[in-house]
C-alpha cells in the first residue's frame, strides 16, 4: 500500500559504508524473464516466511479481500503514516461499510468520518467514486484496470492494488516503497514509471500476486529503507545492484518511479488552513466574519478567503446567499 502507503520503520541494521561516485552500469528492463520471476521469487518467500509480510500482519486490511475495505485502505494511505490510518480505516469502514453506504451519505458526512487524515480531496474523490461504483457497477467494486483507473482519485498504484489485494491478479504495485526497491536492488538505476511498471508485473510469481505484492512493500518499508537501508537482511542483498556497486551517489532510488519527492513545508500552508476551516466546519457553519480566525489568519483576510474561496470551487464546502460556510 501506500505512501503512498505509509513511511518508512527505522531498521536496526547499519548499511556498508557508501563508495562515493562508483559507476553502477546502466541496465534496461528487458531482461531475462527467469531473471525476474527468481528475484520476484525470493522477495515473495521472504515475506511469506518471517519477513515483511508478517510483521506487518497488524495491518487488518491485510485480512480481507474485500475490494471496497481495499479501496479504502489504500486511499486513506495516501501520503499518511500508516499509524494514523488503522483508526481511521476502521472508524470509516464502520459508518459506510459498502460504497451503496457511502454513495448514499452526503459529502458531509464522509468529510466527518474523515477527521484527522487530512488531504480532504481524497475523502470527495472516495465519495464520487462510491456513487460510480454504484450507479455503473451494481455496488460493487470493479476488477478491471480501466474501470478502476476511471474512479475518481485512483491512480496507477491504487487501482493494481485493489486487483492485487482484493482480486489477487497477476499484477505488481509501486509506491514508494516498492520503487526504492526496484530503482536500487533490482536495476541499480532511476527507472521511468512505465519501466517500473513492467518491471514489476515481470517479477510476480505465478498465482502469488497477493503474496508477493506485500513483501515487496515491506521489504521497501521495512528494509531496503530511505535511510541506514538494512543490507544484512536483505532477501536479495546478492542480488542488489546497487549494493554490489558500493552504493554510490546519487541513491538511484531518488527521483525514481513511485518514489515520493520532499512536500512543500506544510506549516503555515494553504494546505494548512484549508485542513483548519474544514476541521472548524465539522463542528458546525462559519460565519463570513468567522472564517479568518478559523483558517487561522486573523489579520490576513485577503487570503482567509481565497483559501475559502478554493475550498468552494472543490465542492467541499458550501457558501449561502449571507457568505455562511457549512460541508455539504
Amino acid at each position: 500500500m501506500g505512501t503512498t502507503s505509509g513511511g518508512d520503520v527505522p531498521a536496526q541494521a547499519v548499511a556498508p559504508a557508501r563508495v562515493a561516485q562508483v559507476a553502477v552500469p546502466p541496465m534496461t528492463v528487458d531482461r531475462p524473464v527467469r531473471q525476474c520471476r527468481a528475484l520476484g521469487a525470493a522477495v515473495e518467500a521472504w515475506g511469506r516466511a518471517d519477513g515483511g509480510a508478517t510483521r506487518r500482519d497488524d495491518l487488518p486490511w491485510r485480512s480481507t479481500r474485500d475490494p471496497w475495505a481495499v479501496l479504502v485502505s489504500e486511499t486513506l494511505a495516501q501520503q499518511t503514516q500508516l499509524s494514523r490510518v488503522v483508526p481511521a480505516y476502521h472508524r470509516f469502514l464502520t459508518e459506510f461499510p459498502t460504497p451503496a453506504a457511502c454513495a448514499a451519505a452526503p459529502l458531509g458526512a464522509v468529510l466527518r468520518a474523515w477527521e484527522g487524515m487530512g488531504y480532504n480531496r481524497r475523502a470527495r474523490n472516495l465519495h464520487l467514486a462510491a456513487g460510480i461504483v454504484v450507479d455503473r457497477h451494481g455496488g460493487r467494486v470493479p476488477d478491471d484496470l480501466g474501470s478502476l483507473l476511471a474512479l475518481p482519485g485512483v491512480g496507477p498504484y491504487t487501482a493494481r492494488a485493489v486487483q492485487a489485494f482484493a482480486f489477487e491478479r497477476q499484477v505488481g504495485v509501486v509506491d514508494t516503497n516498492a520503487g526504492r526497491v526496484l530503482a536500487r536492488a533490482v536495476e541499480g538505476r532511476s527507472l521511468r514509471p512505465a519501466e517500473a511498471q513492467a518491471l514489476v508485473d515481470a517479477m510476480v510469481p505465478t498465482g502469488r500476486g497477493w503474496w508477493f505484492g506485500q513483501a515487496l512493500l515491506d521489504l521497501g518499508a521495512l528494509v531496503c529503507t530511505a535511510r541506514a537501508p538494512a543490507c544484512g537482511v536483505c532477501p536479495v542483498r546478492r542480488r542488489c545492484r546497487w549494493a554490489r556497486a558500493g552504493q554510490p551517489e546519487p541513491d538511484p532510488a531518488k527521483g525514481s518511479a513511485g518514489v515520493s519527492t520532499v512536500h512543500a513545508r506544510f506549516e503555515g500552508s494553504d494546505r494548512q488552513g484549508r485542513g483548519r476551516l474544514v476541521a472548524a466546519l465539522r463542528i458546525g457553519p462559519v460565519r463570513a466574519a468567522d472564517v479568518p480566525a478559523a483558517v487561522g489568519r486573523p489579520e490576513d483576510q485577503d487570503s482567509a478567503r481565497r483559501i475559502a474561496d478554493a475550498l468552494v470551487a472543490d465542492g467541499l464546502v458550501v457558501r449561502d446567499r449571507t457568505g455562511e460556510l457549512r460541508l455539504p
